[in-house]
């Protein structure tokens, strides 16, 4: 590789750790404000589960469609319109938010589609970058996003303490995003596997074809449990430390940087440990521990103890999600469609989530609910065979 090859490798993937930290700075400045906006409309835990299904109705209506999209526009025109988009709607939410429930659950709408879409773009070039690298770097970039996740919820946590308002927090963070993101992705490299997406030799059923391949629909399946086990720890647990275990709002929202600050660790620090021990038991093991972190966290008898099992919790999520967009990436070729398809069956969790940890919080406890996420833990176990790469 020549030393220009070499200055634009670097260029690449330090655009990529942008995207990736800055779609976390936005997740988590909404995470954040969750409880305000909550208490703001009045909601139950299953209305508030609800709502948050907007988030994914909106990234399962983009989702089937990025494959197509990033194959037509390429990964970086779309990262770059859907930094726009999403900046955009969560300024809505931020804005209209006082108004009702309506206009949250359409700005919702909106802003899950624009994450969806962003998302598999994002995954295509980061594997685009680590086929370059040659070494498995997927984690890391998705510790980029935990980076940014940590920052947004720091930042969360001090706008509550000082008073700041939902809509002065959210709007800041979105203008950061926009402005951060856009001039960016100019350094993304060629999509080199959109070409053969749609090639005579895969005709245009290249996506559907991937809905057939039982590897790929495997992968989904642990990726779903892997995004059910991190976005219940993104929607609830500052939830339930303040409603469960009595904390103030900032105090709640630490616990919540926690269990972010927890993933960041494992996604860093991950590639040694798959490069060393492989996908299957470097991820048998992660499961395990986030297991035992969400049964620590719903049955501590303090918050103190709870904090320790959010901590264990997020190392244990840290990888399922990165190593299963890698692993569905593994043949080039088919990246973007088998990328769209896994993205999508793991989105699932993110539709079914909310209203069902919602709705078990209303009949019991919000930490009661979360239970549900180790059944899918203990069912991840069972899949991670499907992670090896084809030989």
């Amino acid at each position: 590789m020549s030393t220009v090859e070499t200055a634009d490798l670097r260029a690449t993937t330090r655009s990529v750790y942008v995207t990736f930290i800055f779609l976390g700075v936005a997740m988590a400045s909404f995470a954040a404000r969750i409880p305000q906006i909550r208490d703001q409309l009045g909601l139950t835990p299953s209305e508030l589960g609800l709502v948050l299904l907007a988030i994914a109705a909106g990234s399962i209506t983009s989702l089937p469609l990025a494959g197509h999209l990033v194959h037509r526009f390429g990964s970086r025109a779309m990262v770059g319109t859907m930094a726009v988009v999403l900046g955009g709607a969560l300024a809505a939410v931020a804005i209209g938010y006082t108004s009702g429930v309506v206009a949250v659950v359409i700005a919702l709408y909106i802003y899950g589609f624009a994450t969806g879409a962003w998302d598999v773009a994002m995954n295509v070039q980061a594997a685009v970058v680590e086929r370059h690298l040659g070494r498995s770097i997927m984690s890391r970039f998705h510790a980029g996003y935990s980076i940014g996740t940590v920052a947004g919820a720091v930042a969360g946590a001090g706008a509550v303490k000082i008073g700041l308002s939902v809509t002065v927090h959210v709007v800041i963070a979105c203008v950061l995003v926009t402005a951060a993101v856009v001039p960016a992705v100019r350094w993304f490299m060629r999509d080199e596997s959109s070409q053969d997406v749609f090639s005579p030799d895969g005709g245009k059923g290249g996506a559907l074809a991937a809905w057939r391949e039982p590897r790929t629909l495997l992968i989904g399946l642990f990726v779903l449990a892997f995004a059910l086990t991190e976005g219940a720890g993104i929607d609830w647990i500052s939830i339930a430390l303040i409603d469960d275990y009595g904390t103030e709002a900032s105090t709640g929202t630490l616990g919540f940087a926690l269990f972010l600050a927890a993933m960041t660790v494992g996604r860093w620090y991950g590639p040694n440990l798959l490069d060393r021990y492989g996908r299957v038991p470097v991820l048998r093991t992660l499961a395990v521990t986030g297991l035992a972190g969400l049964l620590i966290f719903v049955f501590g008898p303090s918050a103190p103890v709870a904090f320790a099992g959010a901590m264990l919790w997020g190392l244990g999520a840290s990888l399922g999600f990165p190593v299963g967009m890698s692993a569905a990436a593994d043949e080039p070729g088919k990246a973007p469609a088998r990328v769209g398809v896994v993205a999508s069956i793991g989105y699932c969790a993110f539709l079914g989530g909310p209203p069902l940890i919602g709705f078990l919080g209303d009949h019991f406890t919000v930490s009661r609910g979360l239970l549900a996420v180790a059944m899918l833990l203990v069912l991840s176990i069972a899949l991670t065979p499907a992670l090896r790469a084809p030989r």
